[in-house]
Order: C-alpha cells, then sequence, then structure tokens
C-alpha cells in the first residue's frame, strides 16, 4: 500500500483480498505487531488501518519526491514509474479542475489515485493540507474496497478463477496481435522487394 501511493501496485487487489480474508471466506490469518486477528469485524478494521497507513505513508514519500525532484526528476525517471508526459499533464489538469479536492478525490478514485502525490509537491501544496487531504481520500478508499471484499468474500475464489480467463483472453490477444504485426511487416518487406526495379 506504501508503494501503491505513488506507482500503479494494485492496491485495490491488496484491499479486496485483504477485506475477503478478515471475512473468514479465505483460509490464512490476519496478524498485526504479533496479535493474530480471526474473522470479523477487528480483521477488517486492522486490514482497513494498516492499508491507511501504508499508503498515507506512501503519499508523503511521493510528496517529497515531487518537492525536492519534480518535472526534471519525472521527465528522466518516470517512465520506469509508468509516470509519461502525458499523465503529468493529466495530473495538472486534475488539479486545475478539482483544486482544494484534487488531493482527497484523487486519493479515493481507484487506478488514479498512484498519480496524485508527485504532482501534489510539484505543484506546492502545502504539506499539512496535502497529508490531511490525502488521509481523508485514502481512509475512503480503504474502507470502501476492504468492504467490498468483506462482502464478496464468500464469491473470492469464483471471482479470481473468473479473471485468470480475463488475463488468458488478454495473453491470446496480445500473441495474435504480435503475429499479425509480423506478418504484415513481413509482406510490407516482401512487396517493397519486389517493387524494387531490375539491375
Amino acid at each position: 500500500m506504501a508503494a501503491a501511493a505513488v506507482f500503479p501496485a494494485a492496491s485495490e487487489v491488496t484491499m479486496l483480498y485483504g477485506g475477503a480474508l478478515a471475512s473468514g471466506a479465505l483460509t490464512g490469518r490476519l496478524a498485526l505487531f504479533g496479535h493474530h486477528f480471526h474473522q470479523g469485524f477487528s480483521a477488517y478494521l486492522s486490514v482497513v488501518l494498516v492499508g491507511v497507513a501504508g499508503n498515507t505513508l506512501g503519499a508523503a514519500c511521493g510528496w517529497v519526491i515531487g518537492v525536492r525532484g519534480g518535472h526534471p526528476l519525472l521527465e528522466r525517471y518516470g517512465r520506469y514509474a509508468h509516470i509519461t508526459p502525458h499523465r503529468i499533464e493529466r495530473a495538472e489538469r486534475w488539479f486545475d479542475r478539482f483544486g482544494n479536492v484534487a488531493v482527497p478525490l484523487g486519493f479515493a478514485t481507484p487506478v488514479v489515485r498512484s498519480f496524485v502525490a508527485i504532482p501534489a509537491g510539484m505543484f506546492e501544496v502545502p504539506f499539512p493540507r496535502f497529508i490531511l487531504s490525502a488521509l481523508g481520500g485514502v481512509a475512503a478508499f480503504c474502507v470502501a474496497i476492504a468492504g467490498i471484499g468483506w462482502a464478496a468474500g464468500s464469491s473470492w475464489h469464483t471471482a479470481r478463477h473468473d479473471l485468470q480467463y480475463v488475463e488468458f483472453a488478454v495473453a491470446a490477444a496480445a500473441v495474435l496481435a504480435i503475429a499479425f504485426l509480423l506478418v504484415r511487416h513481413r509482406r510490407s518487406i516482401n512487396m517493397a522487394g519486389n517493387a524494387d526495379p531490375p539491375r
């Protein structure tokens, strides 16, 4: 969850799984500082608290990266964290559009949430305002997504099984697309070779 504040690291799946685990639908135990939680509300609460703590800590680190590094850092190393110039522009538009609610709304929104902390630092959102806003958005996200995991806990295995078929379909589509591009490229080379005038 700390990494997911600055990198798309599947925070949604993490919190869904934690909620499902807390519901008792999955085998496994939750432990926090040596204390083991059995299924129930206390387990759900521990999942939410740890998710909030980790994500908020990661958000603070992301803010510092944004303040210290800014645009030059992202332009040089952003591609390693999937932060492209296009995403930076989208983040700027997000902050322009939503103003003071950009941070809490961003951290409460799946996918967008990984691209809020660093731009907030770059745009010099004051740290006290940033961290309180981030905490609110992160808490809303963790409570909601872990709650969905809790509610769907009994059908987790079915959902996971169905998602495997989606992964297979995406992989097959990628293989077919690559094969199509290779065949097309080869044909264009052959056609160019046939079009060359004889010497």
